[in-house]
């Protein structure tokens, strides 16, 4: 944490809003095994796992089409696509809990958020289904009142959308809310909903550096972030 952000504080926070793949978890194993599983079942050589790292960020339809691609801005044939996706699906629901661990200060920040009285809630592209599950296989779940997933609602990060959502179930206002992520997506929406947000340097931000992104603050871990609440 930089001297000039542990100089920041966020007053008057009563919620935070925290990304699931590349800021709770490190999913890239199970993601990358999936993703590969995919390219198999189209007769596609796999990619390296690094490779598939950039792919992630954007849910799991994006991951698709960049994994069948080969390309962040790929879009594979429509009966391509849908192939993959009943692939991805059969390949993710075997892969997906297997690798992934929580990152470090991610268990002790979530105890001293709670501890602190604020309220949690998890807010992915992943779809609905394998959050809950991997959040349960990890023992998160009852760390979080809410979780809302990338098929949860019309609209997904980088739209506003969940993250406003969030915050009219909680009762309170954006303002009040604090975003918690590890990519410009994360950043994205919590500009357009109005709401403040933080930023961790180690999770995937499809290969570019959290650095450049427009945000309130680049913190090591979520334990470090609770030092910064008053």
């Amino acid at each position: 944490m930089s001297n000039a952000l542990a100089r920041m504080r966020f007053h008057n926070i009563a919620a935070l809003l925290i990304d699931l793949d590349g800021t709770l978890l490190d999913t890239v194993a199970d993601l990358a095994a999936a993703a590969n599983g995919v390219r198999a079942d189209a007769g596609l050589p796999p990619l390296p796992q690094a490779r598939i790292a950039t792919f992630v960020g954007k849910g799991a339809d994006v991951l698709i089409h960049r994994a069948l691609t080969d390309s962040a801005d790929g879009q594979a044939p429509e009966a391509l696509f849908a192939a993959g996706r009943r692939s991805f699906d059969a390949h993710y629901l075997r892969e997906n809990g297997r690798s992934a661990r929580p990152y470090d200060g991610v268990r002790e920040g979530l105890d001293a958020f709670r501890a602190r009285g604020l309220r949690l809630a998890c807010v992915t592209n992943k779809p609905q289904r394998f959050a809950d599950d991997l959040l349960a296989r990890q023992q998160l779940a009852d760390r979080f009142e809410i979780v809302i997933g990338g098929d949860a609602l019309p609209l997904r990060k980088p739209d506003p959308l969940p993250l406003v959502h969030v915050a009219e179930r909680f009762g309170l206002p954006v303002q009040r809310c604090l975003m918690l992520g590890d990519s410009g997506n994360d950043a994205l929406a919590a500009r357009a909903a109005g709401m403040p947000v933080l930023l961790v340097p180690y999770g995937y931000n499809e290969g570019h550096d959290v650095a450049a992104i427009d945000c309130d603050g680049i913190v090591e871990s979520l334990l470090n972030v609770a030092d910064l609440l008053d």
